[in-house]
C-alpha cells in the first residue's frame, strides 16, 4: 500500500471514487484537473492511497477563505473493503501536516456518522450535522412571482465585484463553525469566480438598485450541479428571495439538460431547509460536522 501526493494522472480514478462513495458532493474533472495540475500550495494538499495500481483512498484539504483565526477543511475517503487497515490514519496525518504547515489552527470535516468514534481518537469532536439533498431540476416547481423592483440575472450578466460584495456579507452571516472576516477580492476572484466548475449560466442573482441582494452559486458540469452557496442580504431576508433565485437556477439547469442537482445545509438552518423542502429536494444523507484543533 502506497500513500503519495496526488497528481494529474489520478483525476479519472479520483472522480470515480467520489462518484461511487459520495456522488452528491459533485466533484468535477475540470476542478480536479486544475487542482492537481497546479503546485500544491500551503494547506492545499491532495493525497491518494494506492494498492497494486488501484486508487483506494483519497484525502484533500484547503484553507477556509477569510477565516480568522485561519481554519482548514478536509475530505477523506477510503473504499469500504479497504477500511480497517490504517489507510485513513495515514491519509489524515498527511492532510493534517499540510494544514499545520500553512498555519491553520483547526481542521473541519463532514463525516459519515459511522466515522465519528474513529475520528475522536485524533481529537475530533462533533459540533452539528449537515444534511445533503438532491433533485432532478426538471421536477422543480414553477418560478414564484418576481417582485417588480427585483431583477433576476444569471452570473454571466453580473459584475463580479457586486457579487463579491454580497458574498462578503454572506460568509460573515452564514451558519457554521468557522469565523469568516473577509476574503480579498483577488483571492475570491481566483478561488470562486474563476473556478473551472462555476456554472455562471446556471447561477442566479437577484438585484435591486444596482446591488446584489440575493444569489445562488451553482458548481458542476453538464450532468450534475452542486448549490455551493445561497444567501440573501440580512435586510432583505424573509421575502422569499432565496426561494426565487434557487428556483430560477434549477429552471436554468433543466433547460441546460442537467439531470441532478444537490445541496447541503446545517441542521439548524431552518429557513434554507424549508426552501429546499418547498423546491422538492429529497434528503440523501446526513453527515457529522467534526472539528479538531491542530
Amino acid at each position: 500500500m502506497e500513500i503519495r501526493a496526488a497528481g494529474p494522472g489520478d483525476v479519472d480514478a479520483a472522480v470515480a471514487l467520489h462518484d461511487a462513495l459520495v456522488p452528491y458532493l459533485v466533484i468535477t474533472r475540470s476542478s480536479l484537473t486544475q487542482r492537481l495540475a497546479a503546485p500544491a500550495g500551503p494547506g492545499r494538499g491532495s493525497f491518494v492511497a494506492e494498492d497494486d495500481g488501484r486508487l483506494v483512498g483519497w484525502a484533500s484539504c484547503g484553507l477556509i477563505g477569510g477565516s480568522d483565526p485561519l481554519d482548514g477543511e478536509l475530505r477523506l475517503l477510503v473504499r469500504p473493503e479497504y477500511r480497517g487497515r490504517g489507510i485513513g490514519t495515514r491519509l489524515l496525518e498527511a492532510v493534517h501536516t499540510s494544514l499545520r504547515e500553512a498555519g491553520a489552527t483547526s481542521a473541519r470535516v463532514f463525516a459519515d456518522p459511522g466515522s465519528v468514534e474513529w475520528a475522536a481518537r485524533f481529537g475530533y469532536r462533533q459540533t452539528r450535522q449537515v444534511h445533503y439533498a438532491g433533485i432532478d431540476p426538471r421536477k422543480a416547481p414553477d418560478l414564484p412571482e418576481v417582485p417588480s423592483e427585483v431583477q433576476l440575472v444569471p452570473f454571466t450578466e453580473i459584475d463580479p465585484r457586486l457579487l463579491h460584495a454580497a458574498d462578503e456579507v454572506a460568509q460573515r452571516t452564514k451558519p457554521g463553525d468557522a469565523k469568516i472576516s473577509s476574503q480579498p477580492y483577488d483571492a475570491w476572484l481566483a478561488d470562486i469566480w474563476n473556478s473551472p466548475d462555476l456554472l455562471r449560466a446556471v447561477s442566479v442573482a437577484a438585484t435591486h438598485q444596482g446591488q446584489v441582494i440575493a444569489f445562488t452559486r451553482s458548481h458542476g458540469d453538464d450532468a450534475k450541479i452542486w448549490s455551493r452557496m445561497t444567501s440573501t442580504l440580512p435586510e432583505y431576508r424573509g421575502r422569499g428571495l432565496a426561494k426565487l433565485v434557487k428556483a430560477a437556477a434549477l429552471r436554468r439547469a433543466a433547460e441546460a439538460g442537467i439531470e441532478a442537482a444537490y445541496t447541503a445545509n446545517y441542521d439548524g438552518n431552518a429557513p434554507m431547509l424549508a426552501v429546499n423542502d418547498w423546491l422538492g429536494y429529497d434528503r440523501i444523507a446526513t453527515h457529522a460536522v467534526l472539528i479538531c484543533p491542530l
